[in-house]
Formats: C-alpha cells, sequence, structure tokens
C-alpha cells in the first residue's frame, strides 16, 4: 500500500473513531437559577467532567423571575433538562407528576446534615432532590431605639411576651414601631408565620400526611401575630420580607425576622443594632425557625439521570457545598468543620444555626400555591381583624387538606 493510501485510510479512521466518540459523549443540561454562574460551579463542574470522561456539562443561567417557568415547562413539554436548582417546596409536584427521579441519601448522607433538612426534600420515605441552599431566620433589633424607650440595648426579647411588651413601650415612648409584621400577598407573608410556628413547637403537616395546622400551638402563633399588630408599623398588609427590611435599616422600626443577608447590609448603618434568636413560645422546645431549602432535582426521561445525580452530589458534598455557602452567604447546611470558624470570625452566625435543631421543614404540597395562598389570606384575615385567629386557623386547616 502507497504511503498516500496509508495516510488516508488514517485519517479516515481517525475521523470515523472521532465521530463515533462525539456521538458517545454525553451532554447533562443544568439550569442554575440566577444572573450568573457562581465560579466555583464553574470550577466544580470542570473537576466532575474530568473525572467522568465523556460527558458534556451545558450550564445555563436562568433569572429568579424566570427559572421555575422554564424548568417546569421543558419537563411537561417532554423536553427536560437534565439537572436544574428549583425550590424544595415543588419537589413534591414534580416527582406525582412523574418528572423528577428519586435521589435516596444513605443513612450517613442524612446524618451528615443538620436536623430535618434532609426533610426538606422528603415524601413519602423518599429523598427527591439535593439540598443545595438553605435560609434560616433570627429577630434583628436596633439597640439605640431599645435605649430611647428606657429598655436594655443588650437585652433582646426571648420570648413572645417579652416581644410583645417591648415592642408595645417603643412604640408608646417613641412613636416608632416596635416590630415589622409582614402579611403582603406575597410567599414571604406564609414563611414568616412559619418562623412563629417553629418557634412554639407547632407543624403543619406531619410524616403521614396529616394536617396538623389546627393546633394549640398554632392558634398561640396566630394570636401573637394579631396581639403584635398595634405595635407593628401601620398597615402591614402592604409590606413584604424585603421592604420590613429596609423600614429597619433606616432605623424606622425595633425589630424584625430576617435572613442573614440583613447583616451584611447593616454594615454601614448609623444605628447600634444586635441579631438574636427568633423569641420562643409557649410551648416551644428551644429556639426555633424555618428551614427553606432550594435543591438540584434530576429530571426524568434524559437518558443521562445518573450522571445527573452524580454531578448533583459533587456540587454538593461536604467541602464543595461549604465553600459554595462561604461564597453566597448561605445558612451552611451541614456541621462542617468550618462552620465553628465561621461563628468565631463573625459572631451573628451564631442564631441563625442554632435555630436548626428546634426548627421545621417548609411543608410539601403538592399544590403549593393553593397552600401558601390559604396561610396568606390567613394571616391577612387576622392582621386586619376580620377573621378571630381560632376561625381563621380552622378555616386555613380545612381549605389546605385539599392541596397535599
Amino acid at each position: 500500500m502507497s504511503y498516500y493510501k496509508r495516510t488516508a485510510l488514517g485519517a479516515a479512521i481517525a475521523l470515523l473513531v472521532s465521530g463515533v466518540a462525539g456521538a458517545q459523549e454525553k451532554k447533562i443540561s443544568f439550569i442554575v437559577c440566577g444572573d450568573r454562574i457562581d465560579p466555583l460551579y464553574a470550577k466544580y463542574i470542570g473537576e466532575w467532567e474530568k473525572a467522568n470522561p465523556g460527558n458534556k456539562v451545558t450550564p445555563e443561567v436562568v433569572g429568579w423571575g424566570q427559572c421555575q417557568d422554564k424548568v417546569t415547562t421543558l419537563a411537561a413539554a417532554g423536553s427536560p433538562v437534565a439537572l436544574a436548582y428549583v425550590g424544595s417546596r415543588t419537589l413534591k409536584q414534580f416527582a406525582q407528576n412523574d418528572l423528577i427521579v428519586p435521589v435516596p441519601m444513605s443513612d450517613a448522607e442524612k446524618a451528615s446534615y443538620y436536623p430535618h433538612i434532609p426533610s426538606t426534600v422528603t415524601f413519602n420515605g423518599t429523598q427527591w432532590g439535593v439540598p443545595v441552599a438553605f435560609s434560616t431566620k433570627s429577630l434583628y433589633w436596633n439597640k439605640d431605639l431599645f435605649k430611647a424607650a428606657g429598655l436594655d440595648p443588650e437585652k433582646p426579647p426571648t420570648t413572645w411576651a417579652e416581644q410583645q411588651a417591648f415592642a408595645k413601650q417603643i412604640k408608646e415612648k417613641t412613636g416608632i414601631p416596635g416590630f415589622g409584621l409582614v402579611a403582603k400577598t406575597f410567599d414571604n407573608t406564609m414563611h414568616q408565620f412559619l418562623h412563629w410556628t417553629y418557634s412554639n413547637n407547632g407543624s403543619v403537616i406531619d410524616d403521614k400526611g396529616k394536617i396538623t395546622l389546627n393546633s394549640p400551638e398554632n392558634l398561640a402563633a396566630l394570636t401573637a401575630v394579631k396581639d403584635i399588630v398595634p405595635f407593628s408599623e401601620e398597615g402591614p398588609t402592604s409590606y413584604e420580607q424585603n421592604e420590613v427590611r429596609a423600614i429597619f435599616l433606616d432605623g424606622k422600626v425595633a425589630m424584625i425576622q430576617a435572613s442573614v443577608g440583613a447583616a451584611v447590609r447593616l454594615k454601614d448603618v448609623k444605628f447600634n443594632w444586635g441579631v438574636t434568636n427568633l423569641p420562643q413560645g409557649p410551648s416551644a422546645k428551644g429556639p426555633g425557625t424555618l428551614l427553606i431549602t432550594d435543591s438540584l432535582a434530576v429530571f426524568k426521561g434524559t437518558k443521562v439521570e445518573k450522571e445527573a445525580i452524580s454531578l448533583a452530589k459533587y456540587l454538593t458534598n461536604l467541602d464543595n457545598q461549604f465553600a459554595f455557602e462561604l461564597s453566597e452567604g448561605l445558612t451552611p447546611l451541614r456541621p462542617h468543620p468550618g462552620v465553628k470558624d465561621l461563628v468565631a470570625k463573625t459572631p451573628y452566625w451564631k442564631p441563625f444555626i442554632e435555630g436548626i435543631a428546634n426548627g421545621g421543614p417548609e411543608p410539601l404540597f403538592l399544590d403549593y400555591k393553593g397552600f401558601q395562598n390559604s396561610m396568606i389570606t390567613m394571616v391577612q384575615s387576622v392582621v386586619t381583624g376580620k377573621a378571630t385567629p381560632a376561625d381563621a386557623l380552622k378555616k386555613a386547616a380545612a381549605e389546605i387538606e385539599a392541596f397535599k
């Protein structure tokens, strides 16, 4: 065979092999919510691809306002993304509609998280996502307003009774609202009420799917919300949590429930402030908070489900996840060794972590929006005086039975 024929044959074989290799490459599409992909994720994806040759991850960044809808639309249309960042609240609906696959956790994996975190992605005993972002709340107080009202600025309230008494004294002595109450037609009105629920050992739905909303613990919580209305900002149904936070940052309200993100924004304010555990109700067993997670969900029908699960678990392993949390300012999902250093270096982190032990997961409902709307209506009806706490609670409990 001549040199030219051997060369041509070699080139043809090389081209054929290249074509086969290219055809075998598996593409893992990945929708990331937000306005950018964290540089750490770009790094981790590269590491995972190197360790799993023949796979190519194609991330797409979609804004928060459109992200959830796009993921849902693609899945319902039969052209799902392989992996997506979703609110854990949506997992039950996705699973019940056979759109995602389980992502089971071993006992060791469950134990690696803080208490109750696996519950945010679990129903019917199965995990349907990998927790990837976590939020808790604490109580912020304006020390200068406490002092102006004759209160000890270094002693924030630890109970609901103290919180109401302090809010009343601040309002009467300074004319400034003592508490920032969230009651707008917005999802965080429901979230804020659940902080009261989990600060009093309450719940909304149990592990077997029984609605537990209409309970003495939740009646006490809703009554406490009603009782603090006179000492809160005027017209709380006009405010969602970020708007209430803005009032606090402006020194125009004395106490708010907020995430750690408020601490970052408070660095340049002109007043003295502190952050502590959410005050506890009479049935509390310790500091509590609502545990909200976002998750990585693996969608069904892509033929790369195993690879997507592998990628999700690599992105969220102990060290990678903690580094991501530090980068994004998120509450740690696990008791990583670095948490102690984080609290020592930045003490305001302490209450956001302490509340986890007695906290509770964001409830998983099949019709999450229906559940959310019933809860918002319940809070608003009490805040505006249109219903008693007992009647509002009973009505909401009956309504959400249809949404589970």
